[in-house]
């Protein structure tokens, strides 16, 4: 059993930067990033250094995440016991080799800050608990091959393509993580699989969103017009915005600048990560002056007070007003194909007003502007056909 020492299980999770000890050799590493892990250090008996002075080591004995603190003493107890035997642990520990889950988990926690929202980390872990834990969850990580990550990867690999695409992304990034910490050896199973071709190729078939004709859309926007709910006056601000549903539904006042006449998305909300700059026209003015009325913090008040609306509720409204076959986001293609068609847009300017990049990485270096007062023409002109002028 470990000896009792300085630190506790509350210490271990609250402690800032820097090397706390425990006693007895073991110590708590927190760095600047929050990362924390244990090392244990030892000196081993009849064994010199370099300079021949008694060879003194620190051990690592895993992240604080996966060892808590009486595993830890435990394991700086058995290390201290060979050292003092005259045998060097690391070459003669031997340590528990923890489960592909438990490194998946923490690989989570680890990238939590750099996903682009909430969703997309849910997103992340959800992949591996739903196809990857249920075969190889509970396996030690060092144990994993390629039989192991086909067994996960094939039985979606046609039918879910793009699912088991991101699984075998998921998985490999678990286990390289896994062999930087010592755990495993080897070339990552996912990358041979991979170049020697094993799975068969599958084509990906594009997936459009069902778009209404712009040619329809005047006809459509008088009969939403009709409509009192607050699905309606999001989905008449979006069709005129040309935006993305997530966009609207989570805009909110702060956002708006009334004075310009422009409402600029945050980073946070945008697909591209950077914010999006859009010019208002008198129509877009009309519905926020009629919102703002309401009281409420976002723009567009779903049943809870001061919380935005459902990202179906758009999608509800159509299908109430028989509309089949459309999708909310597929009234940015009729925009697109309005912009090329009818209006002659330069490509840039139409693509701007999507919120998509436009040229390489390269091009966009020099090409800073984002095109406002063209893009403030354009959308004019698009509410004007919308709205029936």
């Amino acid at each position: 059993m470990a000896l009792d020492g300085k630190l506790t299980k509350k210490l271990v999770s609250n402690l800032g930067p820097g090397r706390h000890g425990d006693g007895n050799g073991l110590h708590l590493v927190v760095d600047p990033s929050g990362a924390r892990r244990w090392i244990v250090r030892v000196t081993v008996k009849g064994q010199r250094n370099a300079m021949g002075k008694p060879l003194r080591t620190d051990f690592g004995l895993g992240s604080a995440e996966l060892v808590t603190l009486p595993q830890a003493r435990d394991r700086a107890l058995e290390y201290r016991r060979m050292a003092r035997a005259g045998l060097n642990p690391r070459f003669n520990a031997t340590r528990e080799v923890p489960s592909f889950e438990e490194i998946a988990g923490q690989v989570h926690i680890e990238r939590l800050p750099t996903f682009k929202n909430a969703k997309h980390g849910q997103q992340w872990i959800n992949t591996l608990r739903d196809y990857a834990f249920p075969k190889i969850g509970r396996m030690p990580v060092d144990s994993i091959g390629q039989p192991e990550v086909l067994m996960c990867l094939s039985p979606i690999w046609t039918e879910k393509h793009e699912t088991a695409r991101r699984l075998a992304q998921r998985i490999k990034i678990v286990l390289d993580v896994a062999r930087s910490k010592g755990f495993r050896d080897g070339e990552n199973p996912v990358t041979t699989i991979k170049d020697a071709a094993i799975l068969p190729r599958v084509r990906a078939k594009p997936q459009h969103h069902g778009a209404m004709r712009w040619q329809d859309l005047p006809t459509f926007y008088v009969a939403l017009r009709e409509r009192k709910a607050m699905a309606a006056h999001a989905l008449m601000f979006t069709c005129l915005t040309a935006s993305r549903t997530n966009e609207v539904l989570g805009m909110r006042w702060e956002e708006v600048d009334q004075a310009e006449r422009l409402w600029t998305c945050p980073a946070e909300r945008m697909k591209t990560g950077e914010a999006h700059r859009v010019p208002l026209t008198p129509e877009m003015l009309q519905i926020l002056d009629e919102q703002r009325a309401l009281g409420s913090d976002v723009v567009f008040e779903g049943q809870k007070r001061n919380r935005p609306m459902s990202n179906m509720s758009m999608l509800m409204l159509l299908r109430r007003m028989g509309v089949k076959d459309v999708t909310v986001h597929g009234f940015r293609s009729a925009f697109r194909d309005w912009a090329a068609e009818a209006a002659g847009a330069p490509r840039e300017v139409a693509e701007m007003c999507l919120a998509h990049r436009v040229g390489t990485a390269v091009e966009r270096a020099y090409a800073r502007s984002d095109l406002l007062e063209k893009r403030r023409v354009l959308l004019a002109r698009w509410a004007n056909h919308v709205c029936g002028g």
